[in-house]
């Protein structure tokens, strides 16, 4: 039953997306860029209802006392597909950072020029992140909130951390406030799995990390906070009954974590 609920809602989430480009489109196109982002929020609120009616599982996000007014780095932790599509529908003006690849498909590319999100080019690293940083400078002076994932690539839950230096370079030359997520999404939308297991996705958008610290002290409390946070909702989500299977780094992670606790 969980496999032929996987099925049905991956079909009907690709094919809601496809309807909605279309069907919104005249509107979208006509629209001011921050009005509208009304489309794609309606379509990620759309996605996460089908997720719940269709999978069987629900998203709980909390903290959203934490965001501050104005200009901010979000950081989620980047496990899943859903992480990408559940945190910017509580942002005004959102910005992210996506390969350019993705500006070349017909339709969802057009959507994203269309939003003045930052496209990059991986083929060279320093010259990228320069870039990056140039582009993310500019539209920030506009009052935008930058979601940028610290970790770069999608991995497992409970797998050791592996930050990247862009987040650094973008909090040491932005100068803004960082707000960490913490959540353990993969567990129930898995990475290059199309199974969607039945539950509650829990998140939390925790307290900002200031502006204004030195490098390394950053980076020390962006992982030591991040990890603490996904940390618990692991544990919770291992305590809950009828929890989704749990992958070898979540196994390994939770032994670790009760070995410490011991």
């Amino acid at each position: 039953m969980i496999a032929f609920r996987s099925l049905l809602f991956n079909a009907v989430f690709y094919l809601n997306l496809i309807v909605q480009m279309i069907l919104w489109a005249p509107l979208f196109f006509l629209m001011p860029r921050k009005k509208a982002w009304f489309v794609p929020k309606f379509w990620a609120r759309s996605a996460l209802w089908l997720q719940d009616k269709l999978a069987g599982t629900k998203s709980e996000i909390t903290g959203l006392e934490n965001l501050p007014a104005g200009s901010f780095i979000l950081a989620p932790k980047h496990q899943s597909f859903w992480d990408a599509i559940a945190f910017f529908q509580y942002l005004r003006d959102p910005l992210y950072i996506l390969k350019r690849e993705l500006t070349w498909i017909p339709f969802f590319g057009w959507y994203i020029l269309k939003m003045r999100l930052i496209p990059v080019n991986r083929g060279s690293r320093a010259k990228a992140l320069k870039q990056v940083v140039a582009d993310a400078r500019r539209e920030m002076a506009n009052d935008r909130q930058l979601i940028i994932y610290p970790e770069g690539t999608r991995r497992a839950p409970g797998d050791e951390p592996a930050y990247k230096y862009g987040i650094v370079e973008l909090y040491s030359q932005l100068g803004l406030p960082v707000v960490p997520v913490a959540h353990v999404a993969g567990l129930f939308w898995p990475r290059r799995k199309f199974m969607r297991y039945p539950g509650t996705i829990k998140a939390r958008f925790l307290p900002p990390i200031p502006a204004g610290l030195e490098r390394e002290e950053f980076m020390q409390r962006l992982i030591a906070e991040t990890e603490a946070g996904c940390d618990a909702l692991l544990v919770d989500a291992a305590n809950t009954p009828g929890h989704p299977p749990l992958p070898p780094t979540a196994v390994k992670r939770l032994a670790e974590l009760k070995a410490t606790a011991g």
